[in-house]
């Protein structure tokens, strides 16, 4: 055949020449010199055949097959149509996904009319390169291309197919720092439809529609995509294989999995309906721990406009937020490619290309998926946000946001109903609250003592003197007032950590002063991107650049004021205190072994950090201390209650509560150290910090008793 080929283009080549030579010919004859002089001059301004073949290949990127038959000599090209020689390029090039094509012109041949080109081009296989030859015909009006398959590539006959062979990518898994899988491989269950089993089609349409909770229409417009025919099996929309509901639905299983098997029961009783098993992505822990894993979705066409290059096609999926979004390079892999011309006996002629098949990498992270659960599942009722780490290490052990919804969902299908009541809940399931600013109030306090013992403003056995339940400073504040809950002597920083004393607080920033405030909190952070995988929003001191009026330095030192911190920021700083005043280095990806890193060495002194660490043992420790209801009978905690007031203005009597509870182990040598730190919204009249304290030592108790 490559013989055949061969001779038939030679013979062509001659009839070219033979063409070209009478029409030259007949031109000079009837019109003699100046006839010749004009058709001269004319074909100097007409592009010659290199500059019409680098035309040619410019539209095949831009799919322009309409303007690439425009320049074919279509006797020559053996009358092929428009349609036929449309769908033969489309079909090749966005087949194996053609870009950046390059094309150089190496050698012309005048008396021939024959262009050597050398073409190069990336593919969905890898790069692809190869020298060919084209072959124009000279008329009146110019030159022509002469088509034929080789044309495409050199060894591609008319007979011959091109084809793509892909080796799908697994997708890498997202592991807890045991092994534990919280996003990984799983089994769904497709519902279809065989479309020439079906008795009655609009009936059934309906039915389907129904149980599936779709709209008719958009079964119909699946079961008219144009692959499909009779005997197709066309997926419908995926649901929950009945033997994992409980796996996937964590909320009353038994029931739920008698309704889906109901469900399914009742969709197999639709003659032409099928269910079969379908691999999909799967998130075990479901809403414990969506916030931090996000989901996967299908490609759109934005994606794949906004991608190009990447290896993603229309059947790719793309991580949307979360950990899926955040490691999707690395756990989305590379699809295996090759592209090959099989002849008509589909036997493989030439290889053009192949890409082996590079399976994701697997994300281990620090978190430990017990602890992440049993947070969600005594907050899940609220709305609040958690973050427990290795205070020793900045190993991050959960990042839970409360009320959440499932992952698993958006694998399935969200029903519009089911997204509309995801978007319209007044308490904003789909809100990931440990990525934003809140805030502390009195958890804020040990930062304010920190930096007032460490700027020597603050001496910690002054006494600060009796002032009751109410202070201002003069009668410059005209009627604003600091208040606090407790009276107690001495009126010391010990006593006032314990007490949680906003009066004592208040004083201490107006001694350390609005500047060195301002200095200290940038020095810790503020106002800067906290050094960790997930962005999260940055902490402030002030709506402006600076802390305006003593007011508002007064109130920021007790964690009110325009005071705004990340709960994972609070919980860093926290570990300065059992760590000799360094704030260590959050950190997310799991590693087996290495040295602890700080994100801010020495920022405070060892004396420093001693002293407001024996104040926050007392917090928990003391029968008189605010977070006394975590005391666990074997362990020293230390820790920190703070209720932050959120009010529309300073006579608001309305506004709700923000309660926090920061706690942390601080034992040398602890066998599994923490730190907690927990924020709940609303919690006016339902106990303030109190309420959070209380769930807080559940986890506490079942962490350090080896449950979870």
């Amino acid at each position: 055949m490559r013989s055949r080929r061969k001779r038939r283009r030679r013979t062509r080549k001659r009839g070219i020449v033979l063409r070209g030579l009478m029409v030259a010919a007949a031109v000079v004859g009837t019109g003699g010199v100046v006839a010749a002089l004009v058709l001269w001059r004319k074909e100097a301004a007409l592009p010659g055949p290199p500059e019409l073949l680098l035309s040619y290949m410019a539209h095949i990127p831009e799919k322009e097959y309409d303007q690439m038959y425009e320049m074919l000599d279509l006797e020559q090209s053996g009358r092929i149509s428009r349609d036929d020689f449309t769908r033969r390029n489309e079909a090749i090039y966005d087949g194996i996904e053609i870009q950046n094509m390059e094309t150089m012109i190496q050698e012309y041949d005048k008396d021939r009319h024959v262009v050597t080109y050398q073409t190069s081009f990336d593919t969905a296989a890898g790069p692809v390169s190869f020298e060919n030859e084209a072959y124009f015909t000279k008329g009146q009006e110019g030159y022509q291309l002469v088509w034929d398959d080789y044309l495409i590539f050199p060894d591609l006959e008319s007979g011959d197919k091109v084809r793509v062979s892909t080796v799908s990518a697994e997708r890498g898994e997202i592991l807890d720092r045991s092994g534990k899988v919280l996003a990984g491989q799983g089994t769904a269950s497709s519902v279809g439809i065989v479309p020439g089993r079906l008795a009655d089609e609009e009936t059934a349409i309906l039915a389907v529609a129904e149980l599936l909770e779709m709209e008719p229409e958009a079964v119909k417009k699946k079961l008219s995509a144009k692959w499909v025919k009779e005997d197709s099996f066309v997926p419908i929309k995926t649901i929950p294989k009945v033997n994992d509901i409980e796996y996937l639905i964590p909320l009353e299983p038994d029931e739920e999995v008698e309704q889906e098997k109901e469900r399914q029961e009742q969709l197999l009783d639709i003659p032409g309906v099928m269910i079969s098993d379908v691999e999909v992505r799967s998130y075990p822990f479901g809403e414990a721990a969506s916030h931090l894993t996000g989901y996967v979705q299908n490609v759109t066409a934005e994606d794949l406009e906004e991608h190009p290059g990447e290896g993603y096609t229309a059947s790719s999926v793309i991580g949307r937020v979360g950990m899926e979004g955040l490691f999707e390079k690395e756990l989305k892999g590379q699809n295996g490619c090759r592209i090959y011309i099989a002849d008509g006996d589909g036997k493989v002629k030439k290889e053009l290309a192949e890409r082996t098949v590079e399976h994701g990498q697997d994300i281990w992270l620090t978190i430990d998926a017990y602890l992440q659960k049993a947070l969600y599942d005594q907050f899940s009722g609220d709305k609040s946000c958690h973050v427990a780490m290795n205070p020793s290490t900045g190993e991050v052990l959960a990042l839970v946001s409360t009320p959440s919804y499932d992952s698993n969902d958006f694998i399935m299908g969200l029903s519009g109903e089911k997204w509309s009541a995801l978007n319209e809940d007044e308490n904003q399931p789909l809100y990931n609250r440990f990525r934003q600013v809140w805030c502390p109030g009195s958890s804020f306090k040990p930062v304010t003592a920190a930096v007032g013992l460490e700027c020597g403003a603050v001496d910690g056995s002054e006494d600060y003197g009796t002032e009751g339940l109410s202070w201002q400073k003069d009668s410059s504040w005209g009627s604003y007032y600091v208040t606090t809950l407790h009276d107690y002597q001495p009126v010391i920083l010990e006593n006032a950590l314990i007490y949680s004393d906003n009066i004592y607080f208040a004083k201490a920033a107006l001694k350390i002063g609005a500047d060195q405030m301002q200095e200290s909190l940038q020095g810790l952070g503020f106002g800067e991107e906290l050094p960790f995988e997930i962005r999260m929003q940055k902490s402030s001191y002030s709506n402006t650049d600076q802390i305006e009026t003593e007011i508002q330095l007064a109130d920021s030192g007790y964690g009110q004021g325009q005071i705004l911190i990340n709960p994972l920021h609070l919980a860093c700083l926290y570990t300065a205190f059992g760590n000799g005043g360094n704030v260590v280095m959050p950190r997310l990806s799991w590693q087996s072994e290495g040295a602890v890193s700080y994100w801010i060495p020495q920022a405070f002194s060892r004396e420093t950090a001693d002293q407001v660490l024996e104040g926050l043992k007392k917090v928990v420790n003391d029968a008189h201390g605010t977070g006394y209801g975590a005391c666990l009978p074997d362990r020293i905690l230390a820790g920190k209650t703070g209720t932050a007031e959120i009010k529309a203005s300073k006579d608001d009597t309305s506004g709700t509560e923000l309660g926090w509870f920061v706690v942390f182990s601080t034992e040398k040598g602890e066998e599994r150290p923490l730190l907690i730190v927990s924020m709940t919204e609303d919690v006016k009249d339902r106990g303030g910090s109190g309420y959070v304290v209380k769930k807080d030592r559940t986890v506490l108790e079942d962490w350090f008793s080896g449950r979870i």
